[in-house]
């Protein structure tokens, strides 16, 4: 069967809109010629195409009525193979993930009634290794905020104070792994998307390296900031579901540079704090919206690692104050051009998700729905971009390798950076309606120190390791790219030897 032929309006209006003036003879006359570029349209049209295979049955599931975080967007039981390593484990996703045959909206109401026809491979790989997968997350909208307040359907709340942010944009799975619905939650971190939420709520955050854990079946953002990531109440559970979804899957160009060979994370548990090197980051102190009780408890526990026999230094990076501003274009105008090519654009080879394409293919339709951080971030990508002609993307993304240097140069001096996750603890949740200024700011305000992170693909973890007035303190380590073994030693050295509760 043929693909429509365009009239020769429709052409016109193509031709206009790259800038071509067309008569109506030429116009005529490419018509013709481009019958031959049709007919191969046709021809693709009518190949089967091959997404990986679904292997386990599994219902749609249900949206609970029960969901006093609103954390849910579905509860279902999909059960893997018998055995393996996470066996008896309840894995929660984030709901940009895709999973086939239960619905998926990633926080946005333009994306209602989605349903994607495969499993991401990190799905794939957690039942495999005998998970269950119990659901899908809430999420922000389209996973900008770093706070729970954007989703659709409402508020995401914290699980140790309801009244509260539980973080974002993986604002769902830190509240149902806080609140002992789930045990383990796969996330996504473009900004902090992991481990602010894990902060917020008071559970362990692990963005690996960039492209550790493939990205394939999950919907992006901008391909040089995707991560996928793991929260979880307890770093052994971290270290877990790590060593069973990381490694190439084949699919995904972010997974450049792997090691030929990866340790087992979990062998790097019970190991001490004592010859290890500690570099505290003084540039990731003393924001202008730090609250002091957040600073003065991070340094608190590294002076408690110190005690528990690591070296602990302070370490200047003063790059790192850069960081985020470095950050900023790649992120708006990466966004942007990423959500015109309907989230997975063109030039790279791996898995396109085409029905997800499909359902964002007339997003522009309902822009005016979306929430304002939403709207600010494609305003400023869209005026950037065509203002100058991409070259503030190109130069931050050339300025990335100068900033990764600064962190290599650090950590050829100490094993781990340690600095606070963010400056602050969970603020109280805001309305709906809340004035634009305000929307934004408190969806924006806490990624000063996660973000460059994500430019440079460092492996951070968010350790909580304190209480301030009931609400957790997140501090953060930065290792080694693919040393995320070395943060798992530290992280549950630390844990096992204090209850970071009562520090």
């Amino acid at each position: 069967m043929s693909l429509p032929r365009p009239t020769l309006e429709a052409l016109d209006q193509a031709a206009r809109r790259i800038g071509l003036n067309l008569d109506d003879a030429t116009l005529r006359a490419y018509d013709s010629i481009l019958e031959a570029t049709f007919a191969e349209y046709d021809q693709v049209d009518a190949l089967i195409d091959q997404p990986p295979l679904v292997q386990y049955p599994r219902t749609p599931g249900v949206q609970p009525e029960d969901n006093p975080l609103n954390a849910w967007y579905v509860r279902t039981e999909i059960d893997g193979r018998q055995g393996g390593p996470l066996a008896g484990k309840r894995v929660v996703l984030k709901d940009n993930i895709c999973l086939a045959g239960v619905p998926m909206m990633n926080g946005a109401a333009t994306l209602r009634g989605y349903v994607p026809d495969q499993d991401a491979t990190v799905a794939t790989r957690i039942l495999d290794a005998g998970g269950r997968i119990v659901g899908k997350a809430h999420c922000e909208y389209f996973c900008v905020s770093g706070s729970s307040h954007t989703n659709a359907t409402g508020p995401v709340r914290n699980p140790r104070n309801p009244e509260h942010s539980a973080g974002g944009s993986s604002s769902g799975a830190a509240a149902l792994v806080g609140a002992g619905e789930a045990d383990m939650a796969i996330g996504t971190d473009q900004g902090g998307s992991v481990r602010i939420p894990a902060a917020y709520s008071g559970i362990y955050g692990m963005k690996p390296t960039h492209g550790l854990i493939p990205y394939t079946g999950i919907m992006p953002i901008e391909m040089t900031l995707d991560h996928a990531g793991i929260m979880t109440a307890n770093v052994a559970d971290n270290a877990l579901l790590l060593d069973a979804i990381a490694g190439p899957d084949g699919l995904d160009p972010r997974q450049q540079d792997l090691p030929a060979e990866r340790p087992a994370y979990s062998d790097a548990l019970g190991m001490p704090l004592k010859g290890l090197r500690i570099g505290v980051v003084p540039e990731g102190f003393g924001w202008a919206n730090s609250e002091s009780e957040v600073d003065e408890a991070v340094r608190k526990a590294a002076r408690e690692m110190a005690a528990l026999g690591a070296e602990v230094i302070e370490l200047p990076v003063p790059l790192h104050r850069k960081g985020h501003a470095i950050w900023t274009p790649i992120a708006v105008e990466g966004t942007t051009q990423q959500m015109k090519g309907f989230n997975f654009g063109t030039n790279w080879k791996g898995l396109y998700v085409t029905g997800l394409m499909q359902a964002q293919r007339h997003w522009r339709d309902h822009a005016d729905e979306f929430p304002h951080d939403v709207k600010t971030c494609l305003l400023a990508g869209e005026y950037f971009y065509a203002r100058y002609g991409g070259q503030y993307y190109g130069k931050a993304q050339n300025l990335a390798r100068r900033l990764r240097q600064a962190y290599d140069q650090a950590l050829d001096r100490v094993d781990l950076l340690l600095m606070p996750t963010v400056p602050m603890r969970a603020p109280r949740l805001i309305s709906a309606d809340a004035a634009p200024d305000l929307f934004v700011t408190r969806a924006l305000e806490m990624n000063a120190n996660t973000a460059p992170f994500d430019v440079t693909g460092h492996p951070a973890i968010s350790v909580p390791c304190a209480l301030r007035d009931d609400l957790p303190v997140g501090m953060m380590l930065i290792g080694r790219h693919f040393d995320e073994a070395t943060l798992y030693r530290a992280a549950h050295a630390f844990e096992r030897s204090l209850d970071w509760t009562t520090l």
